[in-house]
């Protein structure tokens, strides 16, 4: 897998700065609505849902926010690179600047666990954070994620 196979184009997006969670949330939401035609407010309301029961903030600055979501056929992501970081609760207690967002269907198994340790893998590589943190543009940011790169196994 890939992250290729997961992210389109038009599902990411820079943000200039959002106030909390839900905000940043909400934008992934419509990003994801956009992209995939998911509705966003069955969408944001998954990630709400999912956020109670423990953040997904997995430090760094990085946040894996994800969801079930009825009608999807496969596992579909987002990406977010806010210019201003949120406190967002992280493990480490650090900002979050990087949300890497996935969608899975209500019945996804081990489709679901691959692509969420292909995007843990990938963006617990300081290095490569830093190189989207020093490309806000979606174009660029959507060329640096989907180009083939070695990641360590988890």
């Amino acid at each position: 897998m890939q992250l290729s196979s997961i992210l389109k184009p038009e599902a990411i997006k820079v943000v200039t700065a959002v106030s909390s969670k839900k905000r940043l949330f909400q934008e992934i939401a419509d990003l994801a609505q956009t992209a995939y035609g998911l509705n966003s407010e069955a969408t944001l309301d998954a990630l709400l849902e999912r956020e109670s029961l423990g953040p997904t903030g997995v430090g760094h600055g990085v946040a894996l926010p994800h969801a079930r979501l009825p009608g999807l056929d496969r596992v579909v992501g987002a990406f977010v690179l806010l210019e201003k970081a949120l406190d967002f609760g992280a493990i480490d207690r650090q900002p979050v600047d990087i949300a890497f967002a996935l969608f899975a269907p209500e019945e996804a198994g081990v489709e679901h666990l691959k692509a969420l340790a292909l995007v843990s893998r990938t963006l617990r590589e300081p290095s490569f954070c830093s190189k989207l943190r020093s490309n806000p543009d979606a174009t660029k940011l959507y060329a640096l994620l989907t180009e083939s790169h070695p990641v360590q196994a988890a």
